[in-house]
């Protein structure tokens, strides 16, 4: 009995599904009058009925759980109930109320879009309504990895649904959207990356019209001719040239006697000869 009720509930989404759509469930301890239960209905419609069912404040505690990227057919196959947590929670003997749609399309759904209903909602009746979210990983789409997620993220659950269902009454809605969510960094990185290709495209843009543009300011004062390093440079070789200057000269201004070549014929020499 309780597994045709978990069938029921988590339709599995046909061969040609939505590859866009995500599954949705609401189940209490309180009842509630059942909206329709055609398992492909848009966001809008989905969002509706559920806030008219939270509207009449049916429990002081809502579980709010959010898995983002999952599908219908993640839920349940040929094997039965994927997530046995969800599952358990759901065919629960203390749950009186069921909603829930296979295929729901045209946005997603956040915490927000139920949170603060509930609190509207419990306020105007003089109701405290204690409310708890959880956000679950996003399943990666490779198999069998997505499968791996999913049984982690079951895991996290049934420790939630075990303190919820020892503390009394209670509501839970579990939704997801097909799209995962970017965190912060990344979309701060990704900011990073636009202005980063925007100052860069300024830039070349800069450069370009400039480069189209004639330069009307004076040849010296438009190019630099003499720097540092060539000044130095020029300094070496004027010292080198003057070194090599100085050094010819005194070799040019050395003079040597004729006399100093002729051979020696006096006496002196001829006495040396003998």
């Amino acid at each position: 009995m309780r597994a045709s009720i978990a069938t029921g509930l988590l339709a599995v989404a046909s061969a040609n599904a939505f590859s866009d759509s995500s599954p949705f469930l609401l189940f209490s301890t309180s009842e509630f009058t059942k909206p329709d239960d055609v398992q492909l209905q848009s966001t809008a419609r989905v969002l509706a009925s559920a806030r008219d069912i939270l509207s009449t404040c049916p429990t002081s505690r809502y579980l709010l759980v959010s898995q983002p990227t999952v599908h219908a057919s993640d839920l349940t196959g040929p094997s039965g109930c994927q997530s046995p947590s969800l599952c358990r929670a759901l065919e629960g003997k203390d749950v009186k109320g069921r909603f829930s749609v296979a295929e729901i399309l045209g946005g997603d759904l956040a915490f927000g879009d139920f949170s603060k209903h509930i609190k509207d909602s419990c306020q105007s009746k003089g109701r405290v309504a204690k409310i708890e979210e959880r956000l679950l990983p996003a399943l990666p789409s490779e198999q069998p990895r997505r499968a791996e997620v999913l049984a982690e993220n079951d895991l996290e659950l049934a420790s939630f649904f075990d303190t919820t269902q020892a503390d009394g009454d209670y509501t839970v809605v579990y939704f997801s959207n097909p799209h995962e969510a970017k965190s912060y960094e990344a979309e701060f990185a990704d900011g990073r990356r636009v202005e980063l290709k925007r100052n860069v495209g300024t830039f070349m843009e800069s450069r370009q019209q400039k480069g189209n543009q004639t330069d009307p300011r004076p040849l010296f004062e438009k190019y630099q001719f003499f720097t540092p390093g060539i000044f130095m440079g020029l300094l070496a070789f004027l010292l080198i040239l003057t070194i090599m200057y100085v050094g010819l000269s005194a070799l040019g201004s050395l003079q040597i006697p004729y006399g100093a070549f002729e051979k020696d014929m006096g006496p002196a020499a001829q006495k040396k000869q003998q």
